[in-house]
């Protein structure tokens, strides 16, 4: 039987970072990933969505080039095409992950993994390697970082409708969908469907989309998504889903009216991948279905550690990589380095992106008096082309220290924007040294540091 100083089930984001530096730090150390090396992100997640989102941007750039003198016209969209061209770059980085984690001198195992006990691991098989013989391994530290997956809600007929893992696989693109979800990814596949050229309906219970954002940007985003001739249904939900007489799905909402439909897509969030992983053999604490840890990322049984999304914590990828490469430092190196987490930014890529850094002008006004600043434009392309979309910034400062607390927007390269942005707020820097910043002319980014009266003052909430 092999032994490992470290052992990692799940070759996501989190756990190839996690495996990666602990082996430079010289660990003896395995991984087995049973499904696709690179985890959610890079096979049903970031990339590939990333891919399609660009894909979807390029109809609207061909009618937008009229507006600049180009005699263009976009065609049809080819689907198929579009999906092989990203079947071939998700190929190539999977060959990409486990070559690195080759080079650090991780061994690889492909099958599904369980505890057997606190220190064993039996690797049998899984999609990567269905034939697989069992094979069992022991490590004096086990990582769990088997990620998440998309569940759907309890309705009738809800194994009609597909969920994110599928609709990177579709054999076609469906002329009608209906999104049902208000969050990153309903948000996103509604612009993405759209773009290309489908009807599409978007469902969420909540009066706007993406709970958990700043309300402001919220609305901004909820004005925005019908200019792409999204259809969109707030305050609703699905009662359930039945087959339509003549083909496709009937979809009877919460208000009395009723969807038809080609595709229905659940887009109601994700929970942690945590069974028959075998957490029964162990003291392994879990609550409301993830896994339970503290500040080290340690569980209720010693020597076992979760990052990532089985924790249920940030939900993202970038944080699931700084876990996995703190607790690698911690666990194999003299010093570990650290990241700011309550800074952590946040993009959701509609087809006009929107992003955020920070705390919201609600959470921030539960803990001191504000001033908040916004701008809101007509960016110097629409005013050629002719559309009547608007980007929008806010900042939201302490009105006592003049530190900015949150940066948020809805806009072209926001994202692109928001990572510096990122920088500056982690650093603590104030209001004053946005000020004392010249800016890029013509930008959209120089409205950052042009914005020089509070458009309201907030103050603290209960004062």
């Amino acid at each position: 039987m092999q032994e490992f100083d470290l052992f990692v089930i799940g070759a996501g984001s989190g756990g190839v970072r996690c495996a990666r530096i602990a082996a430079q730090h010289g660990a003896s150390v395995g991984v087995a990933e049973a499904r696709h090396w690179g985890g959610t992100c890079v096979n049903l997640g970031c990339v590939p969505k990333k891919l399609m989102v660009y894909a979807a941007e390029y109809g609207g750039m061909a009618d937008d080039a009229r507006a600049f003198g180009w005699d263009m016209n976009a065609g049809p969209h080819h689907w198929d095409r579009l999906i092989a061209a990203k079947d071939r770059e998700i190929a190539r980085l999977n060959g990409i992950y486990t070559s690195m984690l080759e080079r650090a001198g991780v061994a690889l195992f492909e099958g599904h993994a369980r505890l057997i006990d606190a220190h064993t691991i039996e690797i049998g098989a899984g999609d990567l390697n269905p034939g697989a013989e069992p094979v069992r391994v022991r490590a004096r530290r086990i990582v769990i970082a088997t990620g998440s997956h998309p569940v759907r809600p309890d309705i009738a007929g809800a194994e009609l409708a597909i969920v994110s893992d599928d609709a990177f696989h579709l054999a076609e693109r469906p002329q009608r969908i209906c999104i049902v979800g208000g969050g990153y990814i309903g948000v996103e596949f509604a612009g993405i469907f759209a773009g290309l050229g489908s009807q599409v309906d978007l469902i969420y219970r909540q009066p706007l989309p993406l709970r958990g954002f700043d309300d402001e940007l919220r609305e901004h985003l909820a004005d925005l998504i019908p200019t792409y001739g999204i259809t969109i249904h707030p305050g609703c939900s699905p009662r359930n889903i039945r087959r339509g007489e003549e083909g496709g799905f009937v979809v009877p909402l919460s208000d009395g009216t009723s969807i038809e439909t080609d595709c229905v897509f659940f887009a109601t969030g994700r929970e942690p991948a945590i069974a028959k992983l075998g957490l029964e053999t162990t003291n392994i604490g879990v609550t409301d279905g993830r896994i339970v840890v503290d500040n080290q990322f340690e569980t209720s049984e010693p020597d076992i550690y979760a990052i990532g999304d089985v924790t249920d914590t940030f939900n993202l990828t970038p944080t699931a990589i700084a876990e996995g490469h703190i607790l690698a430092d911690r666990l194999f190196a003299a010093k570990s380095r650290n990241w700011s987490f309550a800074t952590t930014p946040k993009a959701v890529f509609f087809s006009e992106p929107l992003a955020t850094v920070g705390l919201t002008e609600a959470e921030a006004a539960a803990e001191t008096s504000l001033d908040i600043y916004t701008a809101q434009f007509r960016p110097m392309r629409q005013t050629i082309t002719g559309r009547a979309r608007k980007t929008f910034m806010k900042l939201v400062v302490c009105a006592r220290t003049q530190r900015v607390l949150g940066a948020h927007m809805i806009g072209d390269a926001a994202p692109e924007l928001m990572q510096g942005l990122a920088i500056a707020i982690t650093a603590k820097l104030t209001k004053d040294d946005f000020d004392h910043t010249i800016g890029i002319h013509p930008t959209t980014a120089e409205e950052i540091v042009t914005m020089r009266t509070p458009t309201r003052h907030v103050p603290q909430a209960g004062s």
